[in-house]
């Protein structure tokens, strides 16, 4: 964390730092849950709105990265909770117009990578494993991190990687097994 007598002296330069270095990693968070590289960025927008506004009260903040990552998961799980995004993201008929038959810049990327099967496999779980896997693995947080983001015991973080390292496992194995 940064020092408290000069470091947050210049907001605007603060706030450059803080985009930096967590802007990438904040908008694929919000990937893994809303499957959607557009909305990511407008919630990580709307994260970072909530720092700038925040910037007076940053010092009280123990952790700026769970701090962080706690409001953006809790902005994904409110975009998945409301209904403009059940309507449109859950009725196959209304994705069918909606998609281009070109793969975007991210998701073309990712196909190209050999961990784009990893990467599908990740998607495919349901939200509460897909989270845990996430923060541990990609973010590389601690059990003791995830469950004070989360706000869940530290036990049930554990079984959630279980659970999900299984099912992980399982789709792995079906999709090599099918041949892809």
């Amino acid at each position: 964390m940064m020092g408290k007598d000069n470091d947050y002296t210049d907001k605007d330069a603060w706030f450059s730092g803080i985009m930096d270095l967590y802007g990438d990693r904040l908008t694929k968070l919000s990937f893994t849950y809303t499957k959607d590289w557009g909305l990511a960025e407008d919630i990580v927008q709307e994260v970072f709105i909530i720092c700038y506004k925040e910037y007076e009260n940053i010092t009280k903040i123990v952790s700026l990265k769970g701090w962080l990552f706690t409001i953006t998961i809790n902005k994904c799980k409110d975009l998945i909770r409301s209904s403009f995004f059940k309507r449109v993201f859950t009725n196959p008929d209304l994705l069918l117009h909606a998609k281009s038959p070109e793969l975007s810049p991210e998701m073309a990327l990712l196909k190209s990578n050999e961990e784009a099967i990893l990467s599908s496999c990740v998607l495919a779980l349901p939200i509460n494993y897909r989270e845990v896997i996430t923060l541990f693995y990609y973010e590389e947080l601690s059990i003791e991190e995830i469950s004070e983001i989360l706000k869940l015991n530290s036990n049930t973080i554990k079984t959630r990687m279980k659970r999900a390292r299984m099912k992980l496992k399982s789709l792995l194995e079906r999709r090599i097994k099918d041949g892809e």
